[in-house]
């Protein structure tokens, strides 16, 4: 879903939330077994059913809320580096990202710290957090960055005291990466091995992590490239 994104951004130079669904649509029907979360999976189905993707993603747990998955977060960081000069539409880039699948007010908040968070690294703000607090809408996910902010502890306290995307939401995924990468924004390598020890939802609080230092840190080894999958295009 991340090649969909940076693909929209080179070909369109911004996030139209119809294209981007279709492009999200494109690439699950070319190939659904790249472990998409459930939710992904039933709101494919729902809009092959016929029913608009709008529509769908307000009702894909039946109460009208929709998601508050960590998923739009995991996503989003080209969105920040893409913007990066302007954090007005860092915002408004990530918000249209993120309600093509998560209509709830958190996940959209995940994936707004997120963008800001990648936006501040790539203009090499010394402070992530002011930022993405001044810019993260209020909620549980706000809390969290105000919480991992001024924690000072280890990674598996950290983790313990944040939450480490157990369960997979975004208030309990996103507060925890950004102490991560605030943290360790100097070194891809001690930012992924330090995400890693705090357990939880590891797959996205490394993809989240990782996007973020990957646009401040040179540490990136070269053996990690050469077995990483190929990027499209």
């Amino acid at each position: 879903m991340a090649c969909s994104v940076v693909e929209a951004l080179q070909q369109r130079g911004g996030l139209d939330p119809d294209d981007l669904f279709e492009r999200f649509a494109r690439r699950y029907r070319a190939d659904p077994n790249r472990g998409y979360g459930p939710g992904m999976i039933l709101l494919f189905h729902l809009v092959g059913q016929g029913m608009t993707w709008e529509t769908a993603v307000r009702d894909l747990f039946g109460d009208g809320s929709g998601s508050f998955g960590n998923g739009a977060a995991m996503r989003v960081a080209p969105v920040g580096a893409y913007f990066a000069e302007d954090y007005d539409q860092v915002v408004a880039q990530a918000r249209d990202s993120a309600r093509t699948t998560h209509a709830h007010p958190e996940g959209i908040a995940g994936a707004v710290a997120v963008a800001v968070a990648a936006a501040a690294a790539v203009r090499g703000e010394v402070d992530l957090f002011g930022p993405v607090l001044e810019r993260t809408p209020p909620g549980l996910t706000r809390d969290g960055l105000e919480r991992a902010r001024k924690l000072e502890a280890s990674p598996q306290e950290a983790a313990r005291e944040l939450g480490s995307g157990q369960q997979v939401t975004s208030q309990d995924t996103v507060p925890f990466c950004l102490w991560c990468a605030s943290r360790y924004r100097e070194s891809y390598v001690e930012c992924f091995w330090s995400t890693l020890s705090g357990q939880g939802d590891r797959d996205t609080t490394c993809a989240i992590t990782g996007s973020i230092v990957a646009l401040s840190a040179d540490d990136l080894p070269d053996e990690w490239l050469a077995h990483r999958e190929p990027l499209p295009g």
